[in-house]
């Protein structure tokens, strides 16, 4: 097998191949190796190969598991894999290892994945882009001179560049589905309580974040779900799946729903153009599959929420920030971190246990409101960010004219879309649908009622069938040869 014919596949395709004995896991491992060697020096997306790990994994490794043999890569933030490094996108904790799996790394190693290295992540992932200092900027494969989004940037680059199939993730106010649209690939946000995260947290920033994983494919996505879904020991929340498999479901045709859109936040913030166009002719196309389709959003209190944003994401940098210096030993300092979240790490220690009290009733008072609007409708579509990809410096968290509130609006005026279903914990799936005019991919977000993935899953899998997106392959790819002028034109 060529590295041509290794990214051809989804992970599922991966794995049967290792099933049937036409591939071997190890040599998956070492075309994905390879696939680093030759696009990393490119897109920047890879931190650390772990060869010797995946060497030893592969020696051990159940055939029999739905994504046996297939090489994984997971992004330097919140999930733990034991050995491996877990910089968290800072000078503060580089070179940081630790010492156990999480739960979900035993999940996702359960499942057959196979983990051959890690990726990068904006500073503890308060970012839209990813460009951290202590990596240097990730780099979009389909334009260079392009952020492949944030902050599980890396994971998407990696797999949109054909490294690996999957990659994980997580998003605390869009970070899979950010990436999911700027990179395109299929990014889903599940539902609160969905994954696991222990045993080292409960509710991950206040409960608006959680753990995932980018994809290539609708079934992938739905069979990794399969995988890694249910609470985990001493869980702070428990949600159950009551349903037969998502892996089959998605087999069976999504029944007609009644779905409504939009090409406006709740913000105001203006919204591209072709993101608009993009809106347009996908409630075309879903009139054509026969659901009824109503133009309509939800409406609620925009100051209070974003304030409550700025509140929760300062207090957790504060803690992320004292973790990751007790661990390193180094003291908390602007000459370890950027400046934009340096300012969140003050604003951070000096909010009162009240505040922040505060901000989580104020999201749980939007997750009421919100929920009143989908008693009417089974889904909301609505573009994923409202433009496309930033240029690479853009968005830049290292700007010391910038303070922590006008940071939090810098990212979600980028993305107005997401942060509302983190704060309503409803499950969301940003789908690579459209391609702008300069061949830049543009993500639409379909978003569905509380702990409903499978209504997602199978109009995900509806659309893929009726707009396929698989062989899209962008210019920087492991099948492709290296284009010796790709680095001259980075600005």
């Amino acid at each position: 097998m060529n590295l041509q014919e290794y990214a051809s596949y989804d992970g599922l395709g991966l794995a049967e191949l290792v099933k049937n004995k036409q591939v071997t896991p190890k040599e998956l491992v070492q075309l994905a190796i390879q696939g680093v060697e030759k696009v990393n020096p490119t897109i920047n997306a890879v931190v650390s190969v772990l060869e010797e790990q995946a060497d030893n994994a592969v020696t051990n490794l159940d055939e029999t598991q739905p994504f046996a043999g297939v090489p994984f890569l997971i992004k330097e933030l919140v999930l733990h894999a034991e050995g491996v490094p877990h910089s968290m996108g800072s000078r503060i904790a580089e070179n940081t290892v630790v010492p156990v799996d999480s739960e979900l790394m035993k999940r996702f190693k359960k499942a057959g994945l196979v983990l051959s290295g890690t990726t990068t992540t904006p500073e503890f992932g308060y970012n839209a882009a990813t460009e951290a200092i202590v990596y240097g900027p990730t780099r979009n494969p389909w334009d260079p001179n392009f952020s492949p989004g944030g902050s599980s940037g890396g994971s998407a680059a990696a797999v949109a560049s054909g490294i690996v199939p999957i990659a994980h993730a997580n998003d605390g106010g869009g970070s899979i589905r950010i990436p999911a649209s700027c990179s395109g690939l299929v990014g889903l946000k599940p539902t609160r309580g969905r994954i696991p995260e222990g045993p080292f947290n409960s509710e991950l920033l206040n409960g608006i974040a959680i753990e995932f994983a980018v994809t290539k494919s609708i079934r992938d996505t739905a069979a990794l779900l399969d995988q890694v879904a249910g609470p985990d020991i001493g869980s702070y929340s428990k949600l159950e799946m009551n349903h037969a498999p998502y892996r089959s479901l998605i087999q069976t045709q999504v029944r007609p729903l009644k779905i409504a859109w939009t090409t406006e936040p709740n913000s105001d913030v203006p919204v591209d153009s072709e993101c608009v166009e993009a809106v347009h002719k996908t409630v075309q196309l879903l009139k054509e599959l026969g659901h009824e389709v109503v133009e309509a959003r939800p409406k609620y209190e925009q100051a209070a929420f974003a304030k409550a944003t700025v509140n929760i994401w300062t207090a957790n940098i504060y803690m992320m920030i004292q973790g990751a210096a007790a661990g390193s030993g180094l003291k908390p300092s602007p000459e370890y971190i950027e400046s934009a979240i340096w300012k969140c790490y003050e604003y951070g220690r000096e909010l009162k246990a009240s505040e922040l009290l505060e901000a989580t009733a104020v999201n749980a008072g939007v997750s009421r409101q919100v929920a009143t609007f989908f008693e009417d409708y089974d889904v909301l579509l609505s573009p994923t960010i409202a433009t496309l990809p930033a240029k690479i410096g853009e968005l830049n968290a290292n700007n010391p004219s910038i303070d922590a509130v006008e940071w939090t609006e810098q990212i979600f005026t980028y993305a107005p879309f997401t942060n509302l279903f983190n704060a309503t914990g409803q499950p969301s799936l940003s789908l690579p649908i459209a391609m702008s005019k300069t061949g830049l991919p543009i993500g639409l977000q379909f978003t569905g009622k509380f702990a409903d993935e499978l209504t997602l899953l199978q109009l995900g899998k509806q659309l893929e069938e009726a707009v396929p997106w698989k062989d899209r392959i962008p210019n920087v790819h492991v099948s492709k040869p290296i284009n010796q002028n790709v680095t001259t034109v980075i600005s």
